[in-house]
């Protein structure tokens, strides 16, 4: 008998044990790439205007100075 109930006991420890696992599954997703457009064509040509304009109007600037 006493054997009976340590093997019940056991079986019974084991069956309440494995209630406890825990498993985790993760899925890891492709990344995507996508290429990005950019368009600053229109503002580079207006900065670049404006800085020859004004660097045509500091360099008149800076030769009335030194006269």
């Amino acid at each position: 008998m006493n054997k009976n109930f340590i093997i019940a006991a056991l079986f019974l420890i084991f069956y309440i044990l494995s209630g406890c696992e825990t498993s985790h599954q993760v899925e890891i997703k492709p990344v995507e790439i996508r290429p990005i457009h950019i368009t600053i064509d229109v503002n580079v040509r207006v900065e670049k205007a404006l800085d020859s304009f004004f660097d045509d109007l500091e360099a008149a600037e800076n030769k009335i100075k030194k006269e």
